[in-house]
Formats: structure tokens, C-alpha cells, sequence
């Protein structure tokens, strides 16, 4: 069981007052008076109110900075992007813009092969990926069935059997599921 300790004994009240260091009975060690005792503490809790309040507003700062620097850092990757997708989009708006009286439907289809072949390797090359998706075991992670066909025999249930729409990954995550056609059950 815990007993209260007594409280310390001091010589004289005169003493504390004068500012002399008193001593408890017996102790042989000086106590501080307790006017100059609060007075220490006081400004201690003082000096920890204001080194707290200066850490917390030295984190505040931090934090606004790290966050404008992710924002800054994702605006120069997509300025970096755009940059590499320039090309395509001067070459896009040659095809366009060329005269349609004297450009010939095979050259132009040969400068928009061109301009698509150009677009997928920058794309590729920032991460993006289009989904394979006809022939392969219906996923529901990156496929999305809109319809369903009668499979024309059993092996091929449950398999893609058309492409609606691609869907992509960009660096292995999904950006849109491709959405399928889906063979269904046995042969009709």
C-alpha cells in the first residue's frame, strides 16, 4: 500500500523569504525558495509553450511545402508528357489541314497509320498498355461484359469473344476495363 510522503520541514519562513536557500532537517541539501521556484517554472512552461507552437508551425510549413512540391513534381511529368506528345499533335494537324483535293485517300490513311504508330510508342513508353482481351478467360478485374454470345463449343465458355471497347493499364494499374463480349455456357 502507498503512504503519502510527508512534505519537507523547513528551518525558517524568514530564511525562504530572504531568499536563502533552506534546508530540510536532516537533508544537508540546499532547496530552492519557492518564489524563485515558480518563477523557473513559469518560464520553463513558457520556453515549451513556445518551442511547441514553433514546431508545430515548422511542421505546417512542411507540409504545405511537401504538398506544392507533389503538385509541382506532377505538373512537370505531365508537361514532360504533353511535351513528348507534340509531335503527334503537329503531325495530326498536318493531316488534317492538308488539301483535300489533291491529298489522296491511300496517302492520307498512310499518314494517320503513321500518326497512330506514333502516339502508341510515346504512350507505351510513359507506361500506358492496352488489354488483350479477345481469347482469354474472362476477368471481372479488367473486363467488363456487356453481352453474351453462345459459345460455339465448351472449351470457349467463360472466354472473351469480342472487344466493345479497349480498356487500358497505365504502369500495371487499371485505368478502364475493356469491355467485352463473353461466350457463354456450352455449344448452341
Amino acid at each position: 500500500m502507498h503512504t503519502p510522503k510527508e512534505p519537507l520541514d523547513f528551518e525558517t519562513e524568514e530564511a525562504a523569504a530572504d531568499g536563502q536557500a533552506a534546508e530540510p532537517s536532516g537533508a544537508g541539501v540546499p532547496l530552492e525558495p519557492a518564489d524563485s521556484a515558480i518563477q523557473r517554472l513559469e518560464q520553463e512552461l513558457a520556453d515549451t509553450k513556445d518551442r511547441q507552437l514553433r514546431l508545430a508551425a515548422e511542421f505546417d510549413n512542411f507540409r504545405k511545402r511537401s504538398a506544392r512540391e507533389r503538385l509541382e513534381l506532377a505538373d512537370r511529368a505531365q508537361a514532360a508528357l504533353l511535351g513528348k506528345l507534340l509531335d503527334v499533335l503537329d503531325d495530326l494537324h498536318r493531316a488534317v489541314t492538308s488539301d483535300p483535293v489533291s491529298t489522296q485517300a491511300d496517302a492520307l490513311r498512310q499518314a494517320i497509320n503513321a500518326i497512330d504508330a506514333k502516339l502508341w510508342k510515346e504512350l507505351g513508353a510513359a507506361g500506358l498498355e492496352r488489354i488483350e482481351a479477345v481469347g482469354q478467360p474472362f476477368d471481372p478485374t479488367i473486363h467488363e461484359a456487356v453481352s453474351m454470345m453462345a459459345a460455339p463449343s465448351a472449351e470457349l465458355a467463360n472466354t472473351v469473344a469480342a472487344t466493345l471497347q479497349s480498356g487500358y493499364r497505365y504502369k500495371g494499374l487499371l485505368v478502364r476495363p475493356a469491355r467485352v463480349a463473353v461466350y457463354a455456357g456450352g455449344a448452341a
